[in-house]
């Protein structure tokens, strides 16, 4: 029997995009279709997960002191690391590493250089203890190679899945707006570049909806710019939604906008696809690469030019009717397509 760990520690965090990584990839691992009848997988998890993928399957329990000794798990072939920055490493040798790799979003952030240097040094020592590295995007292997060293290691692309659950049944999001409305959503943080959106709201009768986590300063900067354009009473942050509204959101906003600064691959795009919905997004990291051509790119964060996109993207939406090439785009990006290469590599190492 081949054992694999599939660390999903920072599964701890719900409605970010580490934790949809886990729990997806974690679902897909252990679909019989995918996997060998010799292949076990077990979940490294916090006490209060255990369960979450059935009380049926494996489970490690997360001790806060396994960052600085982890006990010699046996017979466990492989050991996936799903958290470029755990600190969480299997101490047998036997074991061998798969690492994910979701971005180096450090970088374009505009970080101090002392802080990028100290999170490259980490890095390249979790990479160094690594059998096989894994990116989420060609952008983010491309920005590993020109930062970090792999050293002839064994590396793959291996693209994320992205599954938007509908509930067509659903009618009351907690806030529901009067008027057509522009959608966001993401942790809002300065990299998300949320606060460039309310010029979109000049001239006309939309909304602007951001959902997700929300930072009180950055929160307030995003009302600051909407007062600036005269459209604060138009702009709404709802900070986190449940599934069913994010799901209303989708399938009830005329555009989904995204302009994030830095992504390492960009799940809303797609889930914004998986609805038919026209994509304005950033030109910045992998979002061109989720996009493709199907996408509407805001080609500078000028009031005016994002508003001549955005017209612009809108009346070839409505001329070209695109709804059903954004779906089949949407529907590429497959999880169980993902666990399959990720079986690939974990059978390349035993």
């Amino acid at each position: 029997m081949h054992r694999i760990v599939l660390d999903c520690e920072r599964m701890k965090y719900p409605n970010t995009g580490l934790f949809e990584f886990g729990k997806h990839l974690g679902y897909s691992l252990l679909d019989p279709a995918t996997r060998h009848t010799n292949e076990e997988i077990h979940f490294y998890m916090w006490p209060f997960q255990k369960g979450f993928f059935g009380r049926d399957q494996h489970y490690i329990t997360v001790n806060l002191l396994d960052k600085f000794y982890m006990p010699p798990h046996r017979n466990i072939d492989v050991w996936h690391t799903c958290f470029q920055g755990s600190q969480y490493k299997p101490t047998r040798k036997e074991t061998k590493r798969v690492l994910t790799i979701h971005d180096l979003n450090f970088i374009h952030e505009n970080k101090p250089p002392h802080k990028i240097r100290k999170y490259l040094k980490r890095l390249q020592q979790t990479i160094n203890e690594s059998d096989h590295i894994a990116t989420i995007s060609h952008f983010v292997m491309a920005d590993v190679k020109k930062h970090l060293q792999l050293d002839h290691k064994a590396a793959s692309v291996v693209l994320n899945g992205c599954e938007l659950k509908t509930f067509p049944g659903f009618d009351t999001p907690r806030y529901r707006p009067t008027q057509p409305f522009l959608f966001a959503i993401g942790t809002v943080f300065p990299k998300k570049n949320f606060h460039v959106l309310p010029c979109l709201l000049r001239g006309n009768e939309y909304e602007l909806i951001i959902s997700g986590i929300a930072d009180p300063a950055y929160t307030a900067r995003i009302i600051e710019e909407a007062r600036h354009h005269g459209v604060a009473d138009r702009v709404r942050i709802t900070g986190t939604v449940t599934e069913e509204e994010k799901y209303w959101y989708y399938a009830h906003c005329t555009a989904f906008v995204f302009p994030s600064l830095a992504e390492g691959f960009g799940f809303p795009v797609v889930e914004a696809m998986h609805m038919g919905k026209p994509v304005f997004c950033s030109r910045y990291t992998s979002l061109p690469e989720v996009g493709g051509d199907i996408a509407y790119y805001f080609n500078s964060f000028d009031p005016d030019d994002m508003q001549a996109t955005f017209y612009k993207g809108m009346e070839h939406y409505h001329t070209h009717q695109p709804q059903q090439k954004l779906k089949e785009r949407a529907h590429s990006f497959s999880w169980k397509e993902t666990a399959r290469q990720y079986f690939d590599i974990y059978r390349s190492l035993y």
